[in-house]
């Protein structure tokens, strides 16, 4: 029977034969969402910078997940270069860091960066979209690992921490930054597939993939195995896979955190993302994820490759050299930021 016309339960059997522990119930029974009631209103709609958070002071453990490709390793190694910086200034919440390495053998970070190995998914499963272990990785940790915390900040290497993070979680509502091509109610069609209309509407599935968030571990756990299935499913669904490409498994973790009732705060100024985000003040994490092309003017040249240019995408096959030459003059301060931050890191991280 090919992939793409699967039964669900059929589907969901062939993905149990792989899980390697009896813990994990690959089947989910999905209930009504459920409010979790902390005396908050709608954490979509209020404005957390007037909170006074019952959370801050709480302690969440970092995570996230990477592969043994050069690619890789050096973003997480700039990664956790700015942890152990901002991890002990004031106003930090900032705890304990795992990097999740899914590829089922240990590497030559493990002395570096505090990491847990845990298995890929088997081959083909991921159907060329890496992504997809994700969050069968964050299921293994979850089941495996001892974690101290009682929140979690799903974090990606290509993550720079500008200033020592807080929590901003609010109880048992986790906070997340709102991506603006994430745009549920634009894809009802697609998004019922996973979240039936007895579920609730549309809106109750926040425009957010899991990183970055800062959730509560119980939430966490009850969230992940669901987050699996549905972007395993997502992944062999055409149409779906076709409307969704790359963001696939964020719109998964989206729909799984709505099957259970977990709404998010929305914070904008959780995360930055050069070049179109021009100010870096403020902001507590730096995601370099596009590519930074200007001209000598500092005018930018997006789509085409510019005169100057910052693009992690350059660095696949190793890591960038040190002293990077910074950008010319009139380009926006988030750029410079993120040159000298990767020099800094570069300069300072043994044995680059």
């Amino acid at each position: 029977m090919p992939m793409g016309r699967m039964t669900p339960l059929v589907f969901l059997f062939l993905v149990s034969l792989f899980v390697t522990y009896n813990v994990i119930t690959i089947f989910v029974g999905f209930e009504k969402s459920k409010s979790r009631d902390v005396g908050f209103p709608d954490p979509i709609i209020q404005n957390p910078t007037k909170l006074s958070n019952i959370s801050e002071k709480l302690l969440f453990h970092i995570a996230l997940t990477a592969t043994d490709t050069p690619y890789s390793k050096w973003q997480c190694r700039i990664m956790y270069f700015w942890y152990m910086k901002k991890k002990n200034l004031p106003g930090s919440a900032m705890g304990k860091f795992t990097r999740i390495l899914h590829s089922g053998s240990p590497d030559n970070l493990m002395d570096e960066i505090p990491t847990f190995v845990v298995d890929p998914l088997p081959q083909g499963f991921d159907m060329g979209y890496i992504v997809l272990n994700r969050p069968w990785a964050f299921v293994q940790w979850l089941e495996k690992a001892t974690i101290e915390e009682e929140y979690i900040l799903m974090a990606e290497p290509d993550h720079i921490f500008l200033e020592p993070l807080p929590n901003l979680a609010y109880g048992d509502y986790p906070v997340a930054f709102p991506f603006f091509y994430m745009k549920p109610a634009e894809h009802d069609d697609i998004i019922r597939k996973f979240f039936p209309k007895e579920n609730g509407p549309i809106t109750n599935v926040d425009p957010i993939g899991n990183s970055p968030v800062i959730i509560k571990k119980n939430l966490l756990e009850e969230v992940a195995t669901t987050w699996m299935n549905i972007s395993l499913r997502m992944k062999h669904d055409e149409e779906t896979d076709t409307t969704f490409g790359w963001i696939l498994e964020m719109y998964a973790y989206a729909v799984a955190s709505a099957l259970h009732g977990v709404q998010h705060i929305l914070w904008k100024d959780f995360m930055l993302q050069p070049p179109w985000d021009l100010d870096s003040r403020k902001k507590f994490i730096l995601h370099y994820t596009y590519a930074c092309d200007y001209n000598m003017k500092g005018e930018l040249t997006y789509g085409k490759i510019g005169e100057w240019r910052f693009d992690k995408r350059s660095y696949i096959k190793g890591p960038p050299p040190k002293n990077l030459s910074l950008p010319p003059p009139n380009v926006p301060e988030s750029v410079v930021t993120l040159v000298k931050m990767v020099n800094e890191a570069t300069a300072n991280i043994p044995n680059w």
